[in-house]
């Protein structure tokens, strides 16, 4: 799968997603001294983004943009683990820390800076929310979204079940709305590991916008594609699709039909 061309398509659509969402949503939240940003304002600015960034590249890379939901998505066995390491995790984490280069070049002095983009960006517990309080927040949160993104682009369902984009957009949107006042808002490791390289300070909490994310995710996961919406596949139909060589019955007919018209065409 890692030597396809679709494979390094999707490496490079996640690159330019997460480039484009992490720098929309955070100059969203820029304090300007003309015009402070309202909570309306940034949750809208995420919403949106992802919104747009789903309908323009979920059908080459998923659009993910977020390793939670990546790791989400291989546990409900719906994706390799070559693509959840490398297309998913490892992408997003690096192009998060490569874009608050653009943001803030060189900025005040470097705790200026961490209290800058850590409030921006998800990573700083508010208004006295304990790191228990918090990691509940996360988890709540990131497993609406998951859930929201699961159904709506669930392929099984039939008929008309609206825009997935949409949907995703308003969960992401939600999210915001609620865990701004709490946590920053998170729902993404990938948002508040960035900031936190590129200022070379963690703080104590760091670790509750990991675990949080990835617990929810996984939860949703779980419960959608094993206990709600289960898949009826065989063990070997599942080892195929984390080795990254499983073709569904769709492709296969597909292939079949091009092999088929390249026959007829072929001169005896």
């Amino acid at each position: 799968e890692i030597l396809t061309l679709a494979f390094a398509r999707s490496v490079f659509v996640e690159f330019i997603s997460t480039l484009i969402f992490v720098f929309i949503g955070l100059g969203s939240a820029l304090k300007w001294p003309s015009a402070l940003p309202s909570i309306l304002q940034i949750s809208l600015a995420f919403g949106l983004a992802i919104g747009t960034l789903v309908q323009a590249f979920g059908h080459i890379s998923g659009a993910h943009i977020n390793p939670a939901v990546t790791i989400a998505f291989f546990v409900g066995n719906q994706i390799s683990f070559l693509r959840t390491l490398l297309c998913g995790v490892m992408n997003d984490m690096f192009f998060s820390c490569f874009n608050k280069c653009f943001l803030y070049p060189k900025g005040p002095t470097p705790s200026q800076r961490w209290l800058i983009i850590v409030t921006l960006d998800g990573s700083q517990l508010n208004n006295n929310t304990t790191p228990g309080q918090a990691l509940v927040v996360e988890i709540i949160l990131t497993f609406q979204l998951a859930a929201c993104i699961f159904a709506s682009t669930d392929n099984r369902r039939n008929g008309n079940v609206g825009s997935p984009a949409l949907s995703i957009g308003l969960s992401v949107a939600v999210g915001h709305l609620v865990g701004i006042y709490f946590t920053g808002c998170s729902m993404n490791p990938a948002r508040s590991f960035g900031p936190a390289v590129i200022v070379r300070r963690f703080s104590p909490a760091h670790w509750v916008f990991w675990v949080g994310p990835i617990l929810g995710a996984c939860l949703a996961s779980l419960l959608y594609f094993y206990i709600l919406v289960p898949y009826c596949m065989n063990m070997s139909d599942r080892v195929a699709i984390v080795k990254g060589t499983y073709e569904s019955e769709e492709e296969w007919e597909e292939q079949r039909e091009e092999r088929k018209k390249s026959m007829e065409l072929t001169p005896p």
